[in-house]
């Protein structure tokens, strides 16, 4: 099978064109395993798998589970509640000690910005990053572009834009690398107090005018205003957010006229997407969810995959 360029997925910045493409060619199969009657394949049977959650999470990690499971991975939740890590045990010793008993993979979210790759550095497992801090959220912008291909059949040349707290947002800068990568255009509307220094650096257009960055756009990723991760005071209200950065129904019509709705999740409806346009003919919001399984499938598999020549998936 061919192979990614790293054992480790901790972010999608410097991951070529090639492995970015074999994972969404990857996924393509274990998305036709989904709608099987029994949606279960041997591919990981005998590997053990640690999902190490720091953060609270919902989606991504219900999303990992079922892709380990339905990959026949045996699996370990972690959860810091009930951890020695309430008794001060460093994220090095917990990470060594839970090896110690077998683990090949690990899936880590963290609140501190390149705990993934600290994990590389002291584990022989292998490492994906299910969100660090407001760097990077690999798999979410791999399951965006998956999902965006599957609608127009490509990535290259189309038109994304992605709305909201640029400043906070590791999906955001996941989405950048890899649509970038991919050919696309990426656009990035949000107050300007919620905007990095210097980010058109990286090669975006920058809007702080919503229905500028709308004009002509294919795909609108809709992000969610992070208050848990923002100082006071960055935005005057999220009645005035909603006013100025909300979509909504009128906003729509300057989108090219097969446009797509995306929101990571999870939304706060009202204030930066109405429920008119989250629950509309032109989202796929529903369809992320789905679609991350398999692309998360297709990460474990290729991973694992070059560690242990696993069979093939089909």
């Amino acid at each position: 099978m061919s192979k990614l360029s790293s054992r480790h997925l901790l972010g999608l910045e410097g991951v070529p064109a090639s492995d970015i493409s074999l994972i969404l060619d990857t996924a393509e199969s274990f998305r036709e395993v989904l709608d099987r009657k029994i949606k279960k394949v041997p591919t990981l049977r005998g590997i053990t798998i640690l999902n190490l959650f720091y953060e609270a999470s919902t989606r991504t990690r219900i999303s990992f589970e079922l892709a380990e499971k339905r990959l026949s991975a045996d699996t370990v939740n972690f959860s810091t509640s009930t951890s020695s890590v309430k008794k001060g045990e460093s994220l090095r010793d917990t990470v060594q000690n839970i090896e110690a008993m077998k683990i090949d993979m690990v899936v880590v979210r963290h609140g501190s910005t390149g705990a993934p790759y600290f994990l590389t550095q002291c584990m022989d497992s292998n490492i994906i990053n299910a969100g660090d801090g407001a760097h990077e959220h690999p798999t979410q912008a791999l399951l965006d572009m998956y999902t965006i291909r599957q609608k127009y059949g490509k990535l290259d040349g189309l038109r994304v834009v992605l709305v909201g707290d640029v400043k906070h947002s590791r999906v955001i800068r996941s989405n950048i690398w890899g649509l970038k990568t991919m050919g696309a255009s990426v656009a990035l509307c949000g107050p300007a107090t919620l905007m990095p220094y210097e980010i058109e650096q990286l090669g975006c257009d920058v809007y702080t005018d919503i229905d500028e960055a709308l004009d002509g756009a294919d795909v609108v990723n809709v992000m969610r205003i992070q208050l848990e991760r923002q100082q006071s005071g960055l935005f005057p209200s999220q009645r005035e957010y909603t006013n100025l950065f909300g979509i909504n129904k009128e906003r729509l019509k300057r989108l090219r006229k097969n446009y797509t709705i995306m929101h990571p999740g999870p939304m706060n409806r009202g204030v930066e997407i109405t429920s008119e346009v989250a629950d509309g003919p032109r989202s796929v919001i529903l369809e992320q969810v789905t679609n991350g399984q398999a692309v998360r499938m297709a990460v474990l598999y290729l991973l694992r995959g070059q560690d242990e020549g696993v069979e093939d998936a089909e």
